[in-house]
């Protein structure tokens, strides 16, 4: 207890909160800094990745909203992550709640199991679903893709639910019982509002998953029908375009976005 208090009271002085920020700012610029190199270069003015950049241009910028190559792959990306993402929030948050609410044996086990698209490396679920979806006629397909990471997503949306699940009283749907609802109503007008920031968080966390993968997509893209990613990984091997760093700030953007709103909705959950 003694040492708690210390560490506390050392914390809570000047020079303690001093050193906690230095801290926390070395930690902070050792985790964004190689993420905002790619800023400048994208607006760079040379033909080549280099940094710093020679200069100050949009062109490149310019290039990937006019190219008919990056416009249908930033498409695909949105088209794929958008339907993965209302598959692996529907499936995700069904199976949450039969996790979280369920009373049967071997429920952690299968809690496990949900979770194993986190824990397995990516390559051998892009191998698996490659060599499944090959005898399916499911490879360059936008079914394939969609089916592939809608079940990287849920993971996801499953933790992040079953968390908000963790503390709900169950009490309001047997009051709503009660009153006459059926299991649906309840769920939607009770349920379903509560648990809608948890949802929503989920269901962000699953789309980014969706629009920057890129192992699983080089696997199953083909030629005809690849993301963002697969075209930005393809570029960097071939050759060293700005427009890849262009479209690197584009995704940035994109994840600030995703977690400010993620950041905004814990908050009014919390309330």
């Amino acid at each position: 207890m003694k040492r708690r208090v210390s560490s506390y009271s050392f914390f809570s002085s000047s020079f303690g909160r001093l050193l906690l920020g230095l801290y926390s700012s070395l930690v902070l610029a050792y985790l964004l800094l190689p993420l905002m190199v790619i800023i400048p270069m994208g607006f760079s003015s040379g033909k080549y990745l280099t940094f710093p950049p020679p200069g100050f241009s949009v062109q490149y910028v310019q290039e990937v909203v006019h190219s008919p190559q990056w416009t249908s792959a930033i498409w695909n990306s949105i088209t794929v992550g958008v339907a993965a993402t209302v598959l692996s929030t529907l499936f995700g948050t069904m199976a949450a709640i039969g996790l979280v609410w369920g009373r049967f044996r071997g429920r952690l086990l299968l809690f496990g199991f949900f979770l194993l698209p986190l824990l397995v490396p990516v390559v051998v679920s892009a191998t698996g679903l490659y060599l499944l979806f090959a005898k399916l006629g499911l490879l360059g397909t936008f079914l394939g893709m969609v089916l592939a990471h809608a079940m990287l997503g849920a993971p996801f949306v499953v933790m992040v639910v079953s968390a908000t699940l963790t503390g709900y009283d169950r009490r309001l749907i047997n009051a709503a019982f009660s009153l006459g609802a059926h299991p649906w109503g309840a769920f939607r007008t009770v349920t379903l509002p509560i648990i809608a920031p948890g949802v929503v968080s989920g269901a962000l966390l699953s789309f980014m998953t969706s629009f920057d993968e890129v192992v699983v997509a080089l696997f199953l893209s083909g030629s005809d029908y690849r993301t963002v990613p697969v075209l930005m990984f393809q570029g960097i091997r071939f050759e060293l375009d700005p427009s890849i760093a262009a479209v690197g700030t584009l995704l940035l953007a994109v994840s600030l976005l995703a977690m400010i709103t993620a950041e905004l909705l814990r908050r009014r959950a919390r309330r």
